[in-house]
């Protein structure tokens, strides 16, 4: 089977990248599966009921998240309904939502890391207890981990190595050029990058970032315009033993 992991969507530039991209890319590539990380597509902080719509009708089937997923209170509701929105798996008992979901012979699993970021559960120690928690284990299974450091990301995809088919980083917006199959036959990539402004920092405005670092005072960044980079990355699947046959980066831009 042929999945296509979208990075990061920033803001309405993002959205209109996806609307504009994903369908013409299910059809050149043959894509059984769509999935995006959304936590950034309502202006860039979080993401609503409207906004999740959308990318879904654009072709999009699952969406993933990370640490800005409380950032608009609307979508919490939704997280406990039946949409294809996932919040990551390490956050404590009873937090609203899923960190998992199941489709098919599929399981697409949500988690985060903690270097330079919140203290959650242990992602690590959250997995296993997951994974020896199923009753029966699909074949394929991919993981969207957003996290901040390299080295966590890296060390997950050895972790998860011949567990999982796909361990897909996320969260820092720069797409990395390692995407490789581990020994055990996972894909992994350290970051899949973002679908958002191309000139821009990590898909802010230059000048609101600028203004942070200049004066070290807190301010409104604001989501930049212009041509946007869309990047993703394309994993084939053996559907039998849930390994990875190949990862190849997938990265467009629109003007």
């Amino acid at each position: 089977m042929r999945v296509l992991m979208v990075g990061d969507v920033v803001g309405k530039p993002g959205r209109r990248a996806v609307r504009a991209l994903v369908p013409a890319l299910r059809q050149e590539l043959g894509l059984d599966l769509v999935i995006a990380n959304g936590e950034n597509a309502a202006g860039g902080y979080g993401i609503t009921p409207a906004t999740t719509q959308e990318l879904l009708e654009s072709g999009v089937d699952v969406l993933t998240s990370g640490n800005h997923i409380w950032d608009q209170k609307e979508i919490i509701p939704c997280l406990d309904q039946e949409v294809p929105l996932l919040r990551p798996l390490n956050y404590p008992p009873g937090t609203p939502g899923r960190g998992f979901l199941r489709l098919g012979d599929v399981l697409i699993i949500n988690l985060m890391g903690r270097v330079f970021m919140q203290p959650l559960e242990h992602p690590f120690r959250a997995v296993d207890q997951f994974l020896q928690g199923l009753a029966e284990r699909p074949p394929v299974i991919i993981v969207d981990f957003h996290a901040e450091a390299t080295s966590e990301k890296q060390a997950m995809g050895w972790y998860l190595d011949g567990r999982a088919s796909a361990v897909l980083g996320t969260h820092i917006h720069v797409p990395t050029a390692d995407a490789r199959i581990l020994p055990g036959g996972t894909a992994f990539v350290t970051d899949v990058g973002m679908v958002g402004p191309r000139d821009s920092v990590i898909g802010d405005t230059v000048e609101s970032v600028l203004e942070r670092f200049l004066t070290l005072r807190p301010n409104r960044l604001q989501v930049a315009e212009g041509p946007v980079r869309f990047c993703a990355v394309l994993i084939d699947v053996d559907r039998a033993s849930g390994r990875a046959l190949a990862i190849e980066r997938v990265d467009r831009e629109l003007e």
